[in-house]
């Protein structure tokens, strides 16, 4: 049965048309019409879904006392966020994405609950994603070395108090994962929840989280399979030092050299990265992510979004779990990426109608999501239906709808949401779900369990002191 949705405007993924009507059937389009009679009612913007392509599936940090953290200190705080239930914690942060606009994400999943065995919990985090009906890619990250900082663990565990010091040797600091070992469990994981709607990748962490044999090895394997990976770049400024002490000939030559920087690659952040490495990432197609919020938020910087968009790079956006406001909100996100990088004066980098494309096109790229996410004919139904209405709140006179969605947008503006077909947001409410019931269950799952990492609080004024210290003292070296 073929089902209709009529509106206002319709950008199709490179330009707006007027009174349209988007016929699909069995999840994909059989037609897009335009030019159709006016119909009474309210006023609507259909868009192409949105995609969040980068982020964790998991609760905002701050409410585990993160707030104002940089990065490297913000990673040992988030352990008091390790989910108490990856189903519960999944379906919240895939609603919240859902919600606003979005029709797939990226998990990067960075820590695991621990309650079950890695490959019974990439299930529950694929049920998550069917019950709310959200495309994902999912990579479970590895990291094989700098549990703690971008060197020897020892310098911060002898600086702390006898105390302070087990506690966090239990949390942090483990037997590093064989290559071998994790390129098997990816294939396991992949055989137990691809599909259509959801595509497995390699995860490294970060090249200063992954020793050279576990990065070699999954490029090697990510070149036979045409597997796809996904990891962060060059997010802080400890980072970049990191990356020129260790790497004296280029961080990205290095990746060139072991095959890894390739079209296969998504880099999130890149807030450091410089002219020449840009230069390299456009010639080999790799993706970069923007997450500008999260930028701010940890104080990593802005990032060099235009600089990279000239020279040919393929840009996204994502969330990582950190939008202003901790809401997910893709569509603030997207419009302060825009505004941040757009240009100075009567300059510009590039139109609205042009950068909400790309970020689509990109990021569905980066997920793994089929097509460019064009709202034409035999293309994937995944669609978001904006209140044009809402956003015109004045209605004074005739305004570009990009415009106003630029200008006003965010989660409150969202009606619909259709993903292959499926309409997983209605009325601005997940269909798959109950999140509110389960928001409130994830809450009060916390609350319990927060009593168990009692010692890692108690540590953490001493972890957080001498962590600062290396960084700033010790091995930073910028």
């Amino acid at each position: 049965m073929t089902e209709a949705t009529f509106a206002t405007s319709l950008f199709n993924g490179s330009e707006l048309v007027a009174n349209a009507s988007l016929h699909h059937q069995d999840g994909v389009i059989d037609a897009v019409l335009v030019d159709q009679p006016a119909i009474s009612g309210p006023r609507r913007l259909i868009i192409p879904a949105l995609v969040n392509a980068h982020d964790h599936a998991r609760p905002s940090m701050t409410s585990f006392g993160a707030a104002n953290l940089p990065l490297e200190t913000w990673i040992l705080r988030s352990a008091l966020g390790t989910p108490p239930d990856p189903y519960l914690a999944a379906a919240v942060s895939l609603a919240r994405s859902a919600r606003s606009g979005c029709g797939a994400m990226m998990v990067h999943y960075t820590r695991p609950s621990g309650t079950m065995p890695i490959v019974a919990e990439a299930r529950q985090i694929a049920k998550a994603a069917a019950d709310v009906g959200i495309r994902i890619a999912f990579a479970l990250a590895v990291r094989d070395q700098n549990p703690l900082v971008y060197g020897e663990s020892a310098a911060v565990l002898d600086a702390l108090p006898a105390e302070a010091r087990q506690p966090v040797e239990d949390l942090f600091v483990r037997p590093p994962t064989r290559p071998s070992d994790y390129l098997d469990l990816i294939d396991e994981i992949d055989a137990a929840i691809a599909g259509p709607l959801v595509d497995v990748q390699f995860g490294p962490a970060g090249v200063q989280w992954c020793s050279p044999a576990l990065l070699e090895a999954i490029a090697e394997r990510s070149a036979t399979t045409g597997r796809r990976v996904h990891m962060h770049m060059l997010e802080t400024i400890y980072q970049r030092a990191w990356a020129d002490r260790t790497f004296p000939d280029g961080i990205m030559r290095y990746l060139k050299e072991i095959g890894l920087l390739s079209e296969r690659l998504t880099l999130a952040h890149c807030v450091h990265a410089r002219p020449d490495e840009l230069d390299m990432i456009a010639e080999s197609g790799a993706t970069i992510v923007t997450n500008f919020s999260s930028n701010l938020h940890l104080h990593s910087g802005l990032g060099p979004i235009a600089e990279a968009h000239r020279r040919g790079c393929a840009i996204a956006v994502g969330v990582d779990g950190a939008a202003l406001d901790e809401d997910d909100d893709a569509i603030r996100e997207m419009r302060l990426v825009q505004l941040a990088h757009d240009g100075l004066g009567f300059r510009r980098n590039w139109s609205r109608a042009a950068f909400l494309g790309l970020a689509i096109r990109n990021g569905r790229r980066a997920t793994g999501a089929p097509g460019s996410g064009e709202l034409v004919a035999s293309a994937q139904a995944d669609f978001t239906v904006i209140d044009l209405d809402h956003l015109d709140r004045d209605a004074i006179m005739p305004v570009a709808p990009l415009d106003l969605l630029f200008a006003r947008g965010n989660i409150d503006c969202v009606r619909d949401v259709v993903v292959a077909g499926r309409c997983i947001v209605r009325d601005g409410e997940p269909t798959g779900i109950d999140l509110t019931a389960l928001q409130a269950e994830l809450r009060q799952m916390f609350r319990r369990h927060l009593p168990g990492f009692r010692k890692m609080q108690a540590a953490w004024p001493a972890l957080a002191d001498a962590t600062a210290h290396w960084f700033e003292h010790v091995g930073c070296g910028c």
